[in-house]
């Protein structure tokens, strides 16, 4: 089991940043990758920004261009760097990791943070 803590929500003005980390009790390099996720209310989950063992990266539309992810100074440690903040943007956001993969070769995000809130005010 992989234990994941986020940190750094808040509440920001419209056209502000956050900068969300993410704990892990392992290395990025121990799992396939980690990513993400966010869950406004009334909505659907949705994955935002991966990133794998490897260092590639993977953005939402809804998100490229403004946020970025990124390893931390440690090799447990991930960040999501969020620029140009809208209100749209307000959820809870969650750190997740994957350590297993589907029967079709997907990656599968089977290790869950408790969630950070972050409210972007108009």
């Amino acid at each position: 089991q992989v234990q994941l803590v986020e940190s750094g929500g808040g509440l920001v003005q419209a056209g502000g940043s956050l900068r969300l980390s993410c704990v892990g009790s392992r290395s990025i390099f121990s799992m396939n990758a980690m990513g993400w996720y966010r869950q406004a209310p009334g909505k659907q989950r949705e994955r935002i920004a991966v990133i794998r063992r490897d260092g590639s990266t993977t953005y939402a539309d809804s998100v490229k261009g403004r946020f970025t992810i990124s390893r931390g100074s440690a090799q447990n440690i991930i960040n999501l760097q969020m620029n140009i903040l809208k209100p749209e943007d307000t959820a809870v956001y969650y750190c997740a990791a994957s350590t297993s993969m589907t029967i079709t070769g997907l990656y599968e995000y089977n290790h869950w943070g408790q969630g950070t809130q972050v409210t972007v005010s108009s």
